[in-house]
């Protein structure tokens, strides 16, 4: 019977067949097929013996290992066993020189080389997404806002613009990451490489050369987990702009705000008792998954802090924490993909709300050209910011209160201020921003 959600509720097939049992199995497997081709190429064990490890390998099972593991409660071991039993005269040959470790964590830098190839195509994919959306919102201007309170005017291409790039610094961060996280080793019981002796450095070199993983440049008996903490701290750092996106949707998709909605089914049920109900339900699991994910970071980071060569604190905790962020993560990330390929933009309200405040919201615009008429700044503050004090309490369109404002009056005429307060005629070098991160980040895209 599924307990946990990843079983049946979260989750892409493409990532859980990554962390799944029995691909972990086969990375170790791979591993040790690494260690005896590599100890072969550098003469420590016959060719004949690397050949037939290599042969064999697809005969070892996971169950077999599991019945193993049953009598002997050493995990690796059982593998190690499981291996033996298929490669006939070479078994003698199984993990020669090996520690545990230097099998499960480079089966580790295996996985994680895996999922991080699944998280950038899925990254350069939102890329486009938002670079497609930026551009065909460039010139549609709506209210900006701090403080959750209505300021001048930005557009909604600006605003998928500035997610473009974001999500584009994590392209980057991943190709930077992944020489330092998809890492393997082979140096021994206590990282001396003793079993191994000289030929240990060649050894390393060219098991991970095989496996298409980077080598530790030192180790003792386990990969340091500041390289996999930075892996786990990568994928929060994406869930956390993933709920940055979700969240925006979720508050431009208010009833008394309305610009965004997600898309929204045919037949589709937004609440069990009120049947009126369109809700932001994707973007509100993108944005709680966002936390378990960011939750993850901080035994990430004490998995670093070991006793002297190792202990195995870190193990039971990696079992869970491993695959349960990539697997979110990656479920986030095709998720707010989908939302914002079929989210739906509102014009209509997004209008109503630039002109929500009777243009006290361009106040800005009209102190900036007093200014540059000759008045002194902080004076044409004080003008505008009474006028815009008086159209709210009042109600009135603050065009009206400025041209009974002699002074301003003296330097503006009423259409000029009318004209001054258009949203349109003030949005500044944003389209222009839009088309220049488009030209620059279209070649990332998927």
């Amino acid at each position: 019977m599924a307990i946990h959600p990843i079983d049946f509720r979260y989750g892409t097939p493409e990532m859980r067949a990554v962390w799944d049992e029995e691909n972990r199995f086969r990375c170790v497997i791979a591993a040790e097929v690494g260690l005896a081709v590599a100890e072969a190429k550098a003469g420590v064990i016959p060719q004949a013996a690397a050949d037939e490890i290599e042969a064999h390998a697809p005969d070892a099972s996971l169950a077999r290992a599991k019945e193993i593991e049953e009598e002997i409660n050493h995990d690796m071991m059982a593998i190690v066993k499981a291996l033996s039993e298929v490669c006939g005269g070479s078994a003698r040959w199984v993990h020669y020189g090996a520690t545990s470790n230097d099998i499960l964590d480079t089966a580790t830098g295996l996985l994680v080389k895996e999922s991080l190839a699944i998280i950038e195509r899925k990254l350069r994919t939102l890329l486009g997404v938002l670079l497609k959306r930026s551009t065909e919102t460039k010139n549609l201007v709506c209210a900006g806002r701090t403080h959750g309170q209505i300021g001048v005017p930005t557009t909604y291409g600006l605003r998928f613009a500035i997610w473009a790039s974001e999500v584009s610094r994590h392209i980057e961060r991943l190709e930077q990451l992944r020489p330092r996280a998809a890492v393997g080793q082979m140096t021994g019981a206590v990282g001396t490489q003793a079993s191994l002796g000289e030929a240990g450095t060649a050894v390393m070199a060219h098991m991970m050369g095989y496996l298409g993983l980077t080598p530790v440049d030192v180790s003792n008996q386990v990969i340091q987990r500041d390289r996999l903490a930075e892996y786990i701290m990568f994928l929060a750092n994406v869930a956390t702009t993933l709920d940055k996106i979700a969240l925006e949707v979720r508050m431009m998709q208010r009833s008394e705000i309305g610009e965004l909605e997600e898309s929204f089914g045919k037949n589709q049920v937004g609440s069990s008792t009120m049947p009126h109900k369109r809700n932001p339900i994707k973007s509100e699991q993108v944005s709680g998954l966002a936390r378990i994910v960011r939750a993850m970071v901080e035994p990430a980071l004490a998995n670093n802090v070991l006793w002297d060569e190792r202990d195995l604190t870190n193990s039971s905790c990696e079992r869970i924490t491993f695959p349960e962020t990539s697997i979110l993560c990656d479920h986030i990330l095709t998720v707010m993909t989908t939302v914002l390929k079929g989210l739906r933009i509102r014009e209509d309200n997004i209008r109503k709300n630039l002109d929500l405040l009777h243009g006290v919201n361009m106040a800005e615009s009209v102190m900036i050209e007093l200014t540059k008429l000759g008045m002194d700044r902080q004076d044409a503050h004080e003008r505008v910011r009474v006028a815009c004090m008086i159209a709210l309490e009042e109600k009135r369109q603050v065009a009206e209160v400025f041209s009974e404002d002699e002074t301003v009056a003296a330097h503006l005429t009423y259409d000029e201020i009318v004209t001054l307060l258009n949203p349109d005629n003030y949005i500044g070098t944003a389209v222009a921003q839009v088309e220049a991160l488009a030209k620059k980040l279209g070649p990332l895209v998927a």
